[in-house]
């Protein structure tokens, strides 16, 4: 920590120009109440200023003097997309099987484990939204069951029912699109499972390569995506940015997400 140090008068008081000099850096701006903290880092969520000028009543002001300390003020919310790019299907209609990704495209605060569990680094509410495309081989109705898992266990109201009309012909399958999205609230390292069941193993959600006259891109087999929405009363402001939580005699304490960088540099006023 640093600190500005203007001249300052003895309880004396002082000579003419001593006193011009103070009266005049005071009109510039120039006062002994301000200086600088650097948030302490090591994924601390808090920081102490200790300074003799603060009080039980100061107000401390703070402005971020670094890139990375400007990009925390404005911190990232967790978020994650994945894919996968081999069709998925299902040995027994009686059976439910987890949705699994083989590729990421995105992930903060959101890691993909064990090949279909989507865990949250952080407590909070969740926007989990997914798409599959489904094949129906069967030359009959199908149906298809998707719905939710945290932690092994069913979500409960959480199930989806999607309808497949029969194949077009023994080798071109019915394809439809099923998506949709799901608030979930997770605690820390919670994960959660999107769960399918088919009616039929000729049932399968499908991946198609690159394709022709046009040129088409290939077509993941599932695509999704998570989205932090609020602490979901896990905890307060975790997201908020970084503000002083509390003052006392001669200290206050920057509340902050966890910081793992160690250059968070702010110049800080006090008032009162």
């Amino acid at each position: 920590m640093s600190r500005d140090m203007y001249r300052k008068l003895n309880w004396q008081g002082g000579t003419p120009r001593e006193v011009s000099e103070i009266v005049n850096n005071l009109v510039e701006g120039k006062s002994n109440n301000t200086g600088e903290i650097t948030l302490a880092a090591s994924g601390a969520t808090t920081t102490t200023i200790s300074d003799e000028r603060i009080g039980f009543n100061s107000v401390v002001l703070l402005m971020p003097t670094t890139a990375s300390a400007a990009s925390t003020t404005y911190a990232e919310f967790p978020y994650g997309a994945w894919q996968d790019s081999t069709t998925q299907s299902a040995a027994s209609t009686t059976t439910a099987y987890p949705i699994t990704f083989n590729t990421v495209d995105y992930e903060n605060g959101i890691v993909l484990q064990s090949t279909s569990q989507l865990r949250a680094t952080y407590a909070g509410l969740y926007n989990l939204q997914f798409s599959f495309q489904l094949s129906n081989l069967a030359n009959s109705t199908e149906d298809v069951d998707v719905w939710f898992r945290v932690n092994g266990t069913d979500v409960p109201k959480s199930n989806s029912i999607f309808g497949l009309a029969p194949r077009k012909n023994p080798s071109d399958p019915y394809h439809i699109i099923a998506a949709m999205n799901f608030f979930v609230s997770l605690a820390a390292t919670n994960y959660v499972q999107i769960m399918w069941r088919a009616s039929s193993t000729d049932v399968t959600i499908k991946a198609q390569a690159a394709q022709t006259s046009p040129t088409r891109p290939t077509t993941p087999s599932v695509i999704a995506t998570m989205q932090y929405v609020s602490d979901g009363g896990y905890s307060s402001g975790l997201f908020g940015g970084v503000y002083v939580s509390s003052t006392t005699k001669g200290s206050a304490i920057i509340t902050h997400p966890a910081n793992t960088l160690t250059d968070k540099t702010y110049r800080y006023l006090i008032v009162a």
